[in-house]
C-alpha cells in the first residue's frame, strides 16, 4: 500500500488531442512518455521521483491499453539495465530512480549503456534531491553525466516545459545514439500547472516484437575492440549530432531584450528562483518578462557552446546561477569564452554561494550585487531579503534566542513498529554491554538519535551488514550489530551482506528491520510484504531467504512491540557461543501504513452505527513518580509532561495524549525495563449496545458515590480562597 494512490488523478493520462492537463508535475511526466510513445518503463521509488512509480502502479489499465510494459525493479541498477532493451531494438524506455544514490547504485549499467549507445530512445528521469530539504549526501547528478558523456536535461519548473523535456529527451537520444538523463528538482516533481495535452501514443515497436524477433549488433557490446570505438564515437560522432539536435530544437530558451551590456545564465531548473529574485529586485515580473537578456539552459550537458558565445557578444558581463559543487559550468563557460576570444566578464560562485542550495535569499543577493557592480538601473527596489540578518527588519533576523529552542532532530511516528526494536536493543546492552552498531538507510536510522543513540555509521541502502564487516575479531568479547530494513535487504542486502557474511563465516548481529514494506520510500510493496498484490508477488519469508544462503541461526520475532520477548533474543544472539553470522527478523507493520486501512474502516463502522473498540493507553497521575524513564527509553510522541496533580509533589508527571494509537509499547517498556506501574490500558467503545451503556451508567454511579467522601475530605486540606 503506497503512501499515496493516484487512482483517481490517473484519468488525466487519456486526454487527448487539445484538451487541457491540469496536475502535479510527476503525473505531467508519466503523460508526457506516454505521448512520446514509451514502450516500456522501470524503476526505484524514492523521493522525489516516488510517485512516478506510484502513478504507474495505479494505471496498469492504462498502459495496458496502450501496450507499455510497467516494472516495479528491485533495485536501481535493475532498473538501469532494462535499457539495454533500447539497445539492439527501436524501443523507448525510461527508467526513473532518485539521484544521486539511485544513480551511484545504477553506475555499472548505465557505463555500459552510455558506452555502447542505443538505437531506441532511453531517457533516464532522476530526482535530484539536493538542498535542505534532501535526506541524502549533497551531490550532483551533473559530475555522472559528464562521466559517461550521457546528455543532462534540466528543464525549468513549469509543467508544459517538463514535458516537452520528456519527449525532446527521447528525440535527442535517438538522434545522438545516446542515453540521456532528465534532472528533475524536487519543487518540479510536484509544483502544479497545466498544458494543452496531445494523444498518447502507441509504442512503434511492442515488446513482443521485440521478443519474437531477437537482433544483436557486436559493434554495441562493451568488449574490446568495440569499447575503444565508443570513444571515439562519442566525441567524433554522437556530441555533435547532439549539439545540432539541441541547436535546431531550440532546447536552450533566451529571454528578455537582445542588446544589453550584461546577462544572466541559469540552469533551466533555478529559472523560477532566478526570475522570482529579478522580481523581487524589479527587473522582472511574475511572468519572466525580464529586463536582463536571460539565458536558460535546459540542457546543461553538453554545453552548445556556439549558444553561448553568441548570447555574451557584446557584453561586458555575464552572472551564471549554478547550484552546487564542483562549479562543472563554471568552468566549462569560462573556457568556451576563452577560447572563442571573447572577453566578456563571467561571474559566478564569486557572487554566489559556493556551495548549497540557490534558495530566493541567495539568489537574490547574489544578482543585486552583480547589478550594482554592472547594471544598478536596473535595481528599482530592494527587498527586506537584502538586509543584514542584524537588522530586526529582516526576515531572517532571529525571532527568538536559539538557545532557549530545543532542537528537534527526525524521529520515529507514533506507534512505529521500530520504536520497540531498539528499545528492547537498549535494555539488552545494559546486560550485555555496548556494541558497536552499523546502521543502514531507512526509517530505522532514526535509532541514531535520542532516545536510543545506537548506530555509528551508514554507508547505503542494505549495506548496514556490510559496513559493519571489517569489524570481526574472533579475539574480542563481544559480536558487532548491523540493522538494515526490510527493502533493504530485498534491494541489496541479501547479497552484499547476508551472502558476504555466510561466506566470510562474520560473527555479527543482523537485524533485519521487517514493516512489510519499503515504509522509506512511501509504503511501496516488497518481496515480503503480507498483502495480496494481484501484479507482484509477495509473502516470501525474509527468514526462509536468509538460511537459503547459508545462515543458521536465524529467528523471527513477529510482534516487536513484546519488548521483553525481543530484549530476551537479543541477549541470546549476543551471548550463544555459536559462531558465524547470525539473524533476528523483527517484524510488524508499519504503523503508518496500518493506520490508512484500518481508519477509514472504523470512521465507516462508527457512520454506519456498528460497535467500534479503539485502545488508548495513559499514565496513572497519582502513580506516576515523575521519574519520566519511560519517555527516555521510548521517545514516543504520544509520551509528554503534563502538572502534577497533587499538590505536595512538583515533578510533571508522564501523560499520554490524544494522537495515541494503542501500540502498547509505552506500557511493554516499562513492564520489561522493570519501570513504575503506572500504565494502563483503556478502550473507547463507540456505539456501545444497551447493556453496555446499562453497565457504564452502573459504574459512574458507584464510582461517584465512593468517590464523594474521598473528595470532601480531601478539600479540608485545600488553601482558602482557591
Amino acid at each position: 500500500m503506497a503512501e499515496r494512490s493516484f487512482a483517481t488523478e490517473v484519468q488525466q493520462l487519456r486526454l487527448g488531442e487539445g484538451e487541457t492537463f491540469s496536475g502535479e508535475g510527476i503525473l505531467a511526466v508519466a503523460k508526457g512518455l506516454l505521448e512520446a510513445g514509451v514502450s516500456y518503463v522501470g524503476g526505484y521509488q524514492g523521493a522525489p521521483i516516488s510517485h512516478l512509480m506510484d502513478v504507474f502502479g495505479d494505471a496498469q489499465e492504462i498502459l495496458a491499453e496502450l501496450g507499455v510494459y510497467f516494472e516495479n525493479s528491485a533495485s536501481e541498477a535493475t532498473a538501469a539495465a532494462m535499457l539495454a532493451a533500447s539497445v539492439n531494438y527501436p524501443l523507448r524506455g525510461a527508467v526513473t530512480f532518485k539521484s544521486t544514490v539511485g544513480t551511484n547504485v545504477a553506475s555499472d549499467a548505465l557505463a555500459n549503456l552510455s558506452s555502447g549507445g542505443v538505437t531506441g530512445g532511453a531517457l533516464v528521469i532522476v530526482g535530484e534531491d539536493y538542498g535542505e530539504g534532501s535526506s541524502i549526501m549533497q551531490e550532483r547528478s551533473h559530475a555522472f553525466a559528464m562521466k559517461s558523456q550521457m546528455w543532462l536535461l534540466d528543464p525549468r519548473p513549469n509543467v508544459d516545459a517538463i514535458v516537452n523535456s520528456v519527449k525532446k529527451g527521447f528525440e535527442l537520444s535517438e538522434a545522438s545514439n545516446t542515453p540521456v538523463m532528465l534532472e528533475l528538482r524536487l519543487r518540479s516533481c510536484h509544483l502544479h500547472g497545466s498544458f494543452v495535452a496531445s494523444d498518447n501514443q502507441r509504442p512503434t515497436m511492442h515488446i513482443k516484437e521485440a521478443v519474437e524477433n531477437p537482433q544483436r549488433d557486436l559493434s554495441r557490446i562493451v568488449l574490446p575492440p568495440a569499447s575503444f570505438i565508443h570513444e571515439e564515437e562519442k566525441i567524433g560522432v554522437r556530441w555533435p549530432a547532439a549539439v545540432d539536435f539541441i541547436t535546431a530544437n531550440n532546447m536552450n530558451e533566451t529571454f528578455g531584450p537582445e542588446d544589453s551590456e550584461i546577462g544572466l545564465i541559469v540552469q533551466g531548473g533555478l529559472y523560477n528562483t532566478m526570475n522570482r529574485a529579478q522580481e523581487l529586485l524589479g527587473c522582472s515580473d511574475a511572468f519572466g518578462n525580464t529586463d536582463v537578456p536571460v539565458y536558460v539552459m535546459n540542457v546543461t550537458y553538453p554545453i552548445v557552446d556556439q549558444e553561448v558565445v553568441d548570447f555574451c557578444a557584446g557584453k561586458k558581463a555575464v552572472l551564471l546561477l549554478e547550484e552546487g559543487q564542483p562549479d562543472f559550468i563554471e568552468q566549462n563557460l569560462h573556457a568556451v569564452l576563452r577560447r572563442a576570444g571573447c572577453d566578456t566578464v563571467l561571474h559566478g560562485k564569486d557572487l554566489l554561494a559556493m556551495a548549497g542550495e540557490y534558495t530566493a535569499q541567495v539568489v537574490t543577493a547574489g544578482i543585486a550585487e552583480f547589478l550594482d557592480r554592472y547594471g544598478p538601473e536596473f535595481i528599482r527596489h530592494r527587498p527586506a531579503l537584502l538586509l543584514d540578518p542584524s537588522d530586526p527588519a529582516s526576515p531572517m533576523a532571529p525571532r527568538a534566542n536559539v538557545e532557549a529552542v530545543h532542537p528537534r532532530p527526525p524521529g520515529f511516528c507514533t506507534g512505529c513498529p521500530e520504536r520497540p526494536i531498539f528499545s528492547a536493543l537498549t535494555l539488552a546492552e545494559r546486560e550485555t554491554g555496548k556494541h558497536h552498531v552499523s546502521a543502514d538507510i531507512g526509517c530505522h536510522l532514526f535509532s541514531i538519535n535520542a532516545p536510543f543513540d545506537l548506530g555509528a555509521t551508514t554507508m547505503g541502502y542494505g549495506l548496514g551488514s556490510a559496513a559493519a564487516s571489517a569489524l570481526n575479531s574472533s579475539e574480542a568479547d563481544r559480536r558487532t550489530i548491523a540493522v538494515m530494513g526490510d527493502g533493504g535487504f530485498w534491494h541489496n542486502g541479501l547479497v552484499s551482506g547476508v551472502g558476504n557474511a555466510v561466506f566470510n563465516g562474520t560473527d555479527q548481529l543482523l537485524v533485519v528491520v521487517d514493516n512489510e514494506y519499503s515504509a522509506a520510500t512511501g509504503g511501496q510493496d516488497l518481496l515480503s510484504s503480507a498483502a495480496d498484490n494481484p501484479t507482484r508477488s509477495t509473502k516470501h519469508s525474509i527468514e526462509r531467504a536468509v538460511r537459503g544462503v547459508g545462515i543458521d541461526w536465524a529467528k523471527t520475532v513477529d510482534n516487536t512491540y513484546d519488548v521483553g520477548a525481543l530484549r530476551d533474543t537479543f541477549i541470546d544472539a549476543l551471548t550463544t557461543e555459536e559462531s558465524g553470522p547470525k539473524v533476528i527478523v523483527a517484524q510488524s507493520e508499519c504503523q503508518l501504513n496500518r493506520q490508512r486501512r484500518v481508519r477509514p474502516q472504523a470512521a465507516k463502522g462508527i457512520s454506519d452505527g456498528e460497535r467500534v473498540v479503539e485502545e488508548r493507553y495513559g499514565v496513572d497521575a497519582e502513580t506516576c513518580t515523575g521519574d519520566h524513564a519511560c519517555i527516555r527509553i521510548s521517545g514516543c510522541p504520544s509520551l509528554s509532561i503534563a502538572p502534577n496533580p497533587d499538590p505536595m509533589r512538583t515533578d510533571p508527571v508522564a501523560t499520554v495524549l490524544d494522537s495515541c494509537v494503542g501500540c502498547g509499547v509505552c506500557g511493554a517498556n516499562a513492564h520489561a525495563a522493570a519501570l513504575c506501574p503506572s500504565f494502563y490500558r483503556t478502550e473507547i467503545v463507540h456505539n456501545p449496545g444497551r447493556f453496555e451503556r446499562f453497565r457504564t451508567s452502573i459504574r459512574k454511579l458507584v464510582t461517584g458515590r465512593l468517590s464523594r467522601g474521598i473528595e470532601r475530605h480531601a478539600a479540608r486540606f485545600e488553601p482558602v480562597g482557591s
